[in-house]
């Protein structure tokens, strides 16, 4: 309490009786996958598509951007962003421990697709490296114009002023950068090439690793590891992320063997999403599986049971930009993309299906309404073409044998509500356990659920119906008190999806009624 010696007018500010809680973002995906460059094991937030691909682009050869020839990560990424998703984090795993040493290219200012020169990290050199070029303010141009370069790694920094990419001698990119640098060596590649194509586009530029190849991966690189935040244990300490998509995984299957190792991770996939309690975690089924064959996947061979995880079937058909032909892919990039659209349209309530997969230009396998029956009944969400309306997504469960979390849109929005209510009362951690601190979060969670019925979110024609708080002595009995806790009882109705809709339609003899005539 403030001490009043001085006679006076003071002013003292009253906290608020009432703390409303902020809802959570729910439309954050996680990726792991495999990348031609970019820092590898490390997670980065990605706010869209051109950020992916300057990130994770080819460094050896930038027209390829970001794809990589047998890899999915890139397609899912786009996919994501196409479908609606609008952040993401994103963690590239393969490259090999000591293998070569992280490069990057400066392409040429007059054609981006020629390399001018190449950047290479000197052996012992661990921080991630970045060099910006730029040009030096002058009255020169052509083949007298200058170039600043600036190295960082870490905590280290070195800078190099008056460099020519054309003339030989001291001054020159290369020579003058090997000659003292203690991070990187540049080689000029592009000594051939006609002058125009030996100036180098100016820009920051991040040395990355080179990528090994698809098929020499392991289930290891993908799990992780939480302490080393390497791979899928690396989103541990993001606390922001709500869908957890692998789509590289499937690269473990190959000649259509069915692959224990990849099966293995997906397990460890849904206990990270059920250990963290705020997730959930989007599976793909193995390629070129038929509708019988991925039933007898799901149920005897995979045979998850998790109210943390959802299954689509089948792949999907886009165009590979380093071919220009038809692929499939995994479905789980668009499918989180979707997921992401459904909560900015309509809200974390809403069912994430009978959407249209944008920039899926085809199937795997078409599925029919009777196959469908069985592979829905058993949490396998079909992706189906419609004539005149499409390709949807058909399926909104989880993999859960429990009806009461037998849909998405169900944990999803006792997710949100969960860490909402978390966040938003983080305030009353250490307050005196009182009948006033419980007022308080009765308030609170009152009128943050009441926003949250408006919303539509819940099911109930009053409040009342639609959930209840409590939090008085009933639920504070003195030895809880005494237990240094505070219990605040909370239960809501979540809306149900209309998964069938049913009209009943039967005959009736009409006219059996006396008319009147009038005369």
């Amino acid at each position: 309490m403030p001490t009043y010696l001085t006679p006076g007018v003071y002013v003292e500010e009253m906290p608020s009786a009432s703390k409303p809680i902020e809802g959570v973002g729910t439309s954050v995906a996680a990726f792991v996958g495999l990348a031609p460059g970019g820092p590898v094991n490390t997670p980065m937030q990605i706010t869209n598509w051109s950020q992916f691909a300057r990130v994770y682009g080819d460094p050896q050869n930038p027209q390829n951007g970001p794809f990589m020839e047998g890899a999915y990560l890139a397609h899912s990424v786009y996919g994501y962003f196409l479908n609606g998703g609008s952040l993401c984090w994103v963690v590239r795993v393969g490259a090999e421990e000591g293998g070569q040493a992280a490069r990057a290219a400066l392409p040429a200012a007059a054609d981006q697709g020629v390399e001018a020169f190449r950047v290479t990290a000197l052996k012992g050199v661990t921080d991630p490296v970045q060099v910006e070029l730029s040009e030096e303010p002058s009255a020169e141009d052509g083949e007298n114009k200058t170039y600043k370069l600036i190295v960082t790694a870490g905590s280290e920094r070195e800078e190099y002023d008056g460099l020519s990419p054309t003339k030989k001698g001291r001054t020159h990119l290369a020579t003058k950068v090997n000659s003292s640098s203690k991070l990187i060596k540049i080689e000029e590649v592009g000594a051939s090439l006609p002058e125009a194509q030996r100036i180098p586009a100016t820009g920051t530029y991040t040395l990355s690793a080179p990528p090994v190849s698809a098929g020499s991966v392991d289930a290891s690189d993908f799990e992780g590891d939480v302490a080393e935040r390497t791979g899928m244990g690396s989103f541990a300490a993001v606390d922001q992320i709500t869908m957890v998509c692998l789509p590289d995984l499937m690269t473990l299957y190959k000649n259509g063997d069915d692959s224990p190792l990849a099966r293995d991770v997906q397990g460890k996939m849904i206990a990270h999403c059920e250990n963290m309690g705020d997730r959930m975690a989007i599976l793909d089924t193995p390629p070129n599986l038929r509708a019988q064959d991925v039933l007898e996947w799901r149920m005897n061979v995979a045979g998850y049971d998790s109210k943390m995880a959802a299954l689509y079937y089948p792949w999907i058909e886009v165009i590979d930009p380093l071919t220009s032909s038809p692929m499939l892919i995994p479905p789980s990039g668009h499918v989180a993309g979707a997921w992401a659209r459904t909560d900015s349209t309509r809200g974390v309530h809403k069912a994430p299906a009978n959407e249209v997969v944008r920039g899926a230009n085809g199937l795997g396998f078409q599925v029919t309404q009777a196959e469908q029956g069985a592979l829905n009944q058993n949490g396998i969400n079909c992706i189906r073409a419609f004539p005149g309306r499409g390709i949807r997504i058909w399926g909104a469960r989880t993999l859960s044998s429990d009806p009461e979390w037998r849909y998405i849109n169900v944990r999803r929005l006792f997710n949100y509500v969960a860490e909402s209510i978390i966040g938003g009362t983080q305030w009353s951690v250490f307050e005196p356990n009182d009948q006033r601190l419980w007022m308080q979060l009765q308030i609170a969670a009152t009128n943050f659920l009441m926003r949250v019925w408006r919303d539509g979110a819940l099911f109930g024609a009053t409040p009342a119906q639609a959930f209840y708080v409590k939090c008085d002595d009933e639920t504070n009995p003195p030895e809880v008190i005494e237990a240094g806790q505070v219990v605040c009882e909370i239960g809501i109705a979540p809306v149900k999806p209309a998964e069938f809709v049913i009209f009943r339609l039967s005959q009736f003899t009409g006219g059996g009624g006396e008319a009147e005539v009038e005369e």
